[in-house]
């Protein structure tokens, strides 16, 4: 009896300690297995549980925490490179502004949410599916990475002709393009966080290292973007780059996740090499890409002899230079800009600041006539080279700074110009700091005696509430504001051309003839009209408010 109760107890607390663990699935012809774990006092077998495989394929070991906090912080870094050219490959299409930037940010972070909510359903599978998964996402990402190089310059015409609107057009492409690359990217994030929980001994600590992995991984693409892909490798060079991580980085999931090596696998895995073969040969929009702008140079004259050339900057026709005609301009802002300057000037030798070269028509033209001491502040230094080559800009003319305008002058207190010109506008994108009272300020303490300051302005003909702004803003610093533009009916909801002057005194003539390279008819608007569009349209714009993106938008 007592060697019964014995035996009937440790059968009862034996019951009490083991727990019966099925297998992921039944192995064929063969028993399935139970694997016993005790709950309680010695452990007779390993703690840790392998997962085990069907038909004889490999089996998913525990994966290292650092290789998972490693994977998780390149895959990171390689979706927000993808973020930062973003933008710059939609500037050809559609610009650089705030909207092109606010369209990538949501649609890039409306990926990464759908992404991550798709890998947490993902996350939920064992070890082994889960990793398995994430690595044809990885492929996926891999390939559509690569198709955005393809995508973008096939559809960004039909999509802007179908949403005319610049906020909705810019939104729609940028949604077309870089929403799955961004979704796909999303995906490895939860399934990797729940792995390394799940592995570690410590879980507060393991999940801690995936989200510091995740974010430093994202600091350190926006660095890597921003700061040497672009500028270096060039935007679609760039994606390919990023298509080959996601490619490695697919590779390694199937590997962790137990590769079948299946003929499906290999097909997917050569399409996204074949994604990216043909994304490093697709036509560039760009004949250079700097670090601040896609530049192109196109040649319209249909005499080769008598070279005439056009500047592209993103998606701006910006100037045009005619090889032997230096002093001619072939826009309408450049013409207003140039002869206002020589109607203003107070002496033959004036001085001259210009705030943005382009393809440097103006100072070329200056320079052409002997005035005096031009300054150009340029921001980049690929502008400033590819008028030198392909424009006829000599640069020693002149005295080019790279840097911002505003920074250059504040720099050089002890300057003063007869002439500052602002060539700040281009379509919808300003810098707004170029637009502000303090800027008209700062400008108007560099201005010598009977000195003056120009800049050019586009606005939309049925709203004008942007050239109304700057004409209020600069009637707060220069007692004396004009509003130049052609003489002629504009078409109703236009984009039309103005330059703004301001000065202590007015302009000797109210209209001139100029080349544009037609002889085109400009005058000022009359009093009345530009103290009604102040009072009208205008907002004082200052550094802390200058909602000028907003200001040019169109009604429609």
């Amino acid at each position: 009896m007592p060697q019964q109760r014995r035996t009937a107890s440790l059968n009862a607390k034996s019951s009490e300690r083991m727990r019966i663990i099925k297998p992921a699935c039944p192995l064929r012809g063969e028993p399935k297995l139970l694997i016993l774990r005790l709950e309680t006092g010695p452990s007779l077998v390993s703690n840790e549980l392998l997962e085990t495989g069907c038909g004889g394929a490999p089996v998913a070991r525990k994966t290292p925490l650092w290789l998972l906090v490693t994977a998780q912080g390149v895959v990171s870094a390689a979706s927000l490179v993808v973020e930062i050219v973003a933008g710059r490959m939609l500037a050809p299409y559609v610009g650089m502004s705030l909207y092109t930037w606010t369209a990538v940010i949501a649609v890039v972070l409306a990926g990464f949410s759908a992404g991550h909510w798709w890998g947490g359903r993902l996350a939920e599978k064992s070890a082994a599916a889960a990793l398995s998964s994430t690595g044809w996402a990885m492929l996926a990402a891999a390939i559509t990475t690569a198709g955005a190089v393809l995508i973008l310059p096939t559809t960004a015409g039909w999509v802007l002709d179908a949403v005319p609107q610049p906020v909705w057009g810019i939104t729609a492409l940028t949604t077309l393009v870089f929403f799955l690359p961004s979704f796909f990217a999303g995906v490895p994030a939860p399934v990797l966080a729940m792995i390394a929980v799940k592995n570690a001994d410590r879980a507060g600590t393991a999940l801690g290292a995936m989200f510091a992995s995740g974010a430093i991984g994202a600091i350190a693409g926006t660095l890597l973007a921003g700061f040497l892909f672009i500028s270096w490798l060039g935007s679609s060079t760039s994606l390919v780059v990023v298509t080959l991580v996601y490619l490695v980085s697919g590779l390694l999931f199937f590997r962790l996740g137990g590769w079948s090596r299946t003929g499906t696998e290999f097909l997917a895995l050569l399409l996204a090499a074949g994604s990216a073969v043909l994304a490093l040969n697709a036509p560039a929009p760009c004949d250079q890409e700097s670090r601040y702008f896609c530049l192109r140079v196109e040649d319209i004259s249909a005499d080769p002899s008598d070279p005439v050339r056009l500047m592209v900057i993103d998606h701006l026709a910006h100037g045009i230079s005619a090889a032997r005609l230096p002093e001619i301009q072939f826009t309408d802002h450049t013409a207003m800009l140039d002869s206002l300057s020589m109607l203003r000037a107070p002496r033959a030798d004036f001085t001259s600041f210009h705030i943005g070269g382009g393809n440097y028509a103006v100072p070329r033209a200056f320079a052409a006539r002997g005035t005096g001491e031009i300054t150009v502040a340029e921001i980049d230094p690929a502008v400033t080279q590819m008028a030198a080559e392909s424009f006829w800009f000599d640069p020693a003319s002149a005295t080019v700074l790279h840097e911002d305008g505003r920074r250059a002058m504040l720099a050089r207190p002890e300057q003063r110009f007869d002439i500052i010109i602002g060539d700040a506008f281009t379509d919808v994108v300003v810098p707004v700091h170029l637009v502000t009272r303090e800027f008209f300020e700062l400008a108007a303490d560099r201005l010598s005696d009977g000195g003056s300051f120009l800049m050019n302005v586009i606005d939309h003909e049925d709203r004008l509430q942007a050239l109304g702004s700057i004409v209020r803003t600069m009637q707060t610093v220069f007692p004396i504001v004009e509003v130049w533009t052609e003489q002629v009916q504009p078409t109703p909801g236009a984009r039309m051309v103005f330059v703004v002057v301001g000065s202590n005194a007015p302009t000797s003539e109210d209209s001139f003839v100029a080349s544009a390279p037609d002889r085109k008819r400009f005058g000022a608007l009359a009093e009345e009209m530009v103290a009604q569009l102040a009072r009208r349209n205008g907002l004082i714009l200052t550094d802390d408010y200058a909602p000028i993106d907003r200001l040019m938008r169109r009604s429609d």
